[in-house]
């Protein structure tokens, strides 16, 4: 039987996730900064869409990109030379959590609701959610956000509007997380894009292994700048 969460309870060990849907674990609680928080911390993350309550899930194996595992093909290296492309840090947060909730191409709809996008300008102004936007000229053609704790970064979405744009953000965002310490970006689930660029899947014990060391690294939050450029 599923949890159901009250205001202040805690979330079950990530163990007890389901295996059918992988990882659902839980439901109910809210979208607080101290709840997602908590959620990042022992390797849990919502996901939810539509009237359905607030779902929380740890899938077993989980997908991750190594830093050091980045692959940066002939043609994305020839992108990010060539396509007059600039990236910048947490200069449009909000532009880029909206353009990660347009429905995708055949889907219905997003899971980034309202109140979602709520939770997460919040987890950014307290320092935590940070943004990578991929600039040409004045307009934004691609970004991606994710949450950073310690010297753990949790990837939540990315958008293109142009080609390999959002691909550019992620290069840039991993040379930031080598210059700041950080080994490696939580990428959920497993997609055939991200595959492409390097990221595999781990057990779900091996990556809160990983996270339970990583988290609790004294890495103050805050607005990013670029360290490396």
């Amino acid at each position: 039987m599923l949890a159901w969460l009250e205001r202040d309870d805690r979330f079950p060990p990530a163990e007890r996730a389901l295996k059918d849907p992988n990882g659902l674990l839980c439901a109910g609680g809210d979208l607080s900064l101290e709840r997602l928080l908590d959620a990042y911390r022992h390797g849990i993350f919502p996901w939810y869409s539509g009237a359905e309550p607030v779902l929380w899930w740890s899938p077993d194996p989980r997908m991750v990109l190594y830093c050091d595992e980045l692959k940066l093909s002939r043609s994305l290296a020839k992108s990010a030379r060539n396509k007059g492309y600039r990236v910048t840090a947490d200069q449009a947060f909000a532009e880029v959590l909206l353009a990660c909730s347009e429905p995708r191409k055949g889907e219905p709809g997003t899971w980034l609701g309202k109140d979602m996008r709520k939770a997460y300008l919040e987890l950014h102004r307290a320092g935590y959610a940070h943004s990578f936007e991929t600039w040409r000229g004045s307009e934004l053609v691609g970004g991606l956000y994710g949450v950073a704790i310690g010297r753990m970064f949790y990837g939540e979405s990315m958008f293109s509007r142009a080609t390999d744009a959002s691909k550019v953000a992620l290069v840039t965002l991993v040379r930031e997380l080598k210059a700041r310490n950080f080994p490696l970006i939580d990428c959920q689930m497993s997609t055939p894009l991200l595959a492409s660029l390097g990221a595999r899947e781990i057990p779900r014990r091996a990556f809160l292994r990983a996270v339970a060391a990583l988290v609790n690294y004294a890495n103050p939050p805050g607005r990013w700048a670029l360290v490396e450029t």
